[in-house]
C-alpha cells in the first residue's frame, strides 16, 4: 500500500467492480478516451478484473473511503518474446484530474511492474486526428510525457466514435536494464 497526500494506493477487488465502473462508463459513453461504444456490465467489468489481476497489477486510489481513479497494466501482445512489455491504463474521476491522483497510481504501477520484472510500459492514447474535438485532447499524452513516456508512434484515423475519426498514439517507457538472457517475468506477485 502507498499513501500520499490523503491517497491511499490499493489493489483492486472483484467487489470494486460497481464503483469501478461508474468511474469507466464516463469515459465510454462521454469520450473517445476509451473505444467502446457500450458500457460493459458490471459482471463483464468485474471478469475484466479478475483476468488482469490474476497476472498484472491492478491498482485503485482511495480517497476518504472513495474509489477516485484506477490504473492497471495488462498483456501488450500475447506471444512469450513480449512477457516483458505491458500496456498500462489509467482512468480517473473528471473532478480528480491535476490533483496527483494519477502520479500516484502511475508511481506505485510502476514500481509494482519493476518488481515482478517488467521492463518496457507502453500507453496507448486516443488523440484528436486534427481538429480539436470534444470527445478527446491531448492531456492524456501530456500526463505519460510527465511521467518520463516518449511518443514513438502515431496511427491515423484509426477508430471512429461520435462520427468523428480519432487518432492513436503510442508512448513507451523503459523500466529497467535489457540484459540478453532476462529473468522471466513473476506473473500473478504483484502484491
Amino acid at each position: 500500500m502507498s499513501k500520499s497526500d490523503g491517497i491511499q494506493i490499493l489493489p483492486v477487488t472483484v467487489e470494486d467492480a460497481k464503483e469501478l465502473l461508474s468511474i469507466y462508463a464516463y469515459y465510454v459513453k462521454e469520450t473517445a478516451i476509451s473505444f467502446e461504444y457500450e458500457v460493459p456490465t458490471t459482471e463483464e467489468f468485474a471478469e475484466r478484473i479478475r483476468t488482469i489481476s490474476a497476472k498484472y497489477p491492478y491498482l485503485k486510489a482511495v480517497q476518504d473511503g472513495d474509489i477516485v481513479g484506477y490504473a492497471y497494466a495488462n498483456t501488450f501482445k500475447g506471444r512469450a518474446a513480449y512477457d516483458w512489455s505491458v500496456e498500462t491504463t489509467i482512468y480517473l474521476r473528471p473532478n480528480e484530474r491535476r490533483k496527483g491522483v494519477g502520479t500516484a497510481l502511475y508511481q506505485e504501477l510502476e514500481s509494482r511492474l519493476k518488481r515482478i520484472g517488467i521492463l518496457n510500459a507502453n500507453a496507448c492514447i486516443a488523440v484528436p486526428s486534427g481538429e480539436n474535438s470534444p470527445y478527446v485532447s491531448e492531456e492524456s499524452m501530456h500526463f505519460h510525457k510527465a511521467m518520463g513516456y516518449s511518443l514513438v508512434g502515431r496511427f491515423h484515423c484509426s477508430g471512429s466514435k461520435f462520427g468523428q475519426w480519432f487518432d492513436m498514439i503510442w508512448m513507451e517507457k523503459m523500466l529497467g536494464n535489457h540484459e540478453e538472457n532476462p529473468v522471466s517475468v513473476s506473473f500473478g506477485k504483484w502484491n
